[in-house]
């Protein structure tokens, strides 16, 4: 059955000109766009999106590089959408992430590894919540 993630193509990703290398990625692993935009994240948007991370040494290194430059949130929908996705983007580290895979091929470092993905079907509500309103995801 299909469901939806929630996925950032951060700011490194903007910068460098890889959107769309990342978004054909995604379109060719089998996901459908429901929601996309570019935009500015917010401190408080970056606040609710790491609030798990809250008192965790890298905290403010998350809060700092997401609100860096232009960001890409996205609403995906596919088969096992969050499991998935994960393993299409890789491990966090991209030296630890298999070749072949968004953050193996194309991440800098822990920080700037080019894409976050909702862990699970929860955090996909919560996060998605954050930068998209209900009449912003489209069915089709």
């Amino acid at each position: 059955m299909a469901e939806k993630t929630f996925v950032i193509l951060k700011p490194e990703t903007v910068k460098n000109r890889l959107i769309g290398e990342v978004i054909s990625r995604i379109e060719k692993a089998g996901f459908k766009i429901l929601a996309m935009k570019l935009i500015w994240a917010s401190g408080e948007q970056a606040e609710k999106l790491y609030e798990v991370h809250k008192g965790k040494s890298f905290y403010s290194e998350l809060i700092s590089h997401i609100t860096s430059g232009p960001i890409v949130p996205m609403i995906v929908e596919g088969e096992d959408a969050v499991n998935k996705m994960r393993m299409l983007i890789g491990a966090t580290n991209p030296k630890e992430a298999k070749p072949g895979t968004i953050r193996g091929d194309l991440g800098i470092s822990i920080t700037m590894n080019i894409i976050h993905a909702a862990d699970s079907p929860e955090n996909f509500l919560r996060e998605s919540k954050i930068f998209f309103g209900e009449k912003e995801v489209l069915s089709y």
